[in-house]
This record gives structure tokens, sequence and C-alpha cells, in this order.
């Protein structure tokens, strides 16, 4: 399949589906975030959020469409099948240990939650560009996502400190 005198693979096409589909998802949640019932006439009135394992359930199956790529290099790495087995058991089942404090964590600090929705669209984006052939090099993404998560990070400590300080002053 060729467009714009670019011809897709079927690697392609499954880093443009996905880049798509993030970009989708993480914009619906996005306007769900941001948006009232009464502001959005489109609203069924459902909550558009979903649970944590449905989220990890999305995630895990996500993670097996776009690890095609690092299953076929560690092909190449390692005779071992078994070995592969275990990498991703053992991931699957860290992410479902840390399901628990981590929805605690995005309970008590919900601006983690726009902050992973951005993520999302800049990994959507960056799927759909490298999807149509151009090379977007990781480094430039992780700085941008470590600055933004350092922010964050200080942005929460500031709203922490100002909290006790509250607390001092009427306590």
């Amino acid at each position: 399949m060729s467009l714009f005198g670019h011809a897709f693979s079927w690697r392609d096409l499954v880093l443009l589906s996905g880049g798509l589909f993030l970009v989708w998802k993480a914009t619906k949640e996005m306007h769900h975030n941001v948006s009232s019932d009464e502001d959005d006439p489109t609203s069924d009135a459902g909550p558009a959020t979903m649970t944590v394992r449905a989220a990890i359930g999305q995630i895990v199956l996500l993670d097996l469409v776009f690890s095609i790529d690092s299953i076929v290099t560690a092909v190449g790495m390692t005779d071992h099948v078994a070995i592969m087995y275990i990498a991703v058991i053992v991931a699957v089942a860290a992410m479902l240990f840390a399901a628990g404090p981590l929805s605690r964590f995005i309970e008590h600090n919900p601006t983690i939650v726009m902050l992973a929705l951005s993520f999302l669209l800049v990994i959507g984006m960056t799927l759909i560009a490298e999807g149509f052939g151009s090379h977007v090099p990781k480094g430039y993404i992780y700085a941008a996502m470590a600055f933004s998560a350092f922010v964050e990070g200080m942005n929460m400590l500031t709203r922490r400190a100002r909290r006790n300080r509250r607390l001092r002053q009427t306590g």
C-alpha cells in the first residue's frame, strides 16, 4: 500500500493505527476531564473514565501489539522461549501488583492524570510520525517527559507545602 509516495509496511500500519488510537483515547479522556456534563450536549451522562483494571487491560493489549518488534529482537537474542514467557509474565504481574497503589496515588494527585494523558498524546503522535516513515529521536521524547514529570513533581511538593502551612495556621 502506498500513499504520498510512502510504501506502508504492516509495521507502519500497526504504528499508525496504534498512534491514532492513543491520540483519540487521550483526547476523549482529556475532554471528559475538562468539560462538565452541561457543557457537552453530546455527553451521555455516563462516566467516560474506565476502571483501573480496564485501563490495565488496554495497556496490556497495546503492549502486546506494540512489542512485536521487541519479540522479534528477543527471538534473535535468545533461543530460550521460556525466558521470553517469564519476562512477559513478570511484567504483567508487576503491573497488576502496582495497580492498587497507583490508583490511590492518582486519586490523591489528580493532575497526574492530565500529565499521563499528555504523554499518551505525545506517544501517539510519535507513533503516527514513525508510521509515515519519519524517525523521531526517543531521547527528545524522554527528555520532554522527564522535564514535565519534574515540573509536576515540583507542583505537587508546592501544593503539599501550602496545605501544611494552612493546617499549621488554622491548628
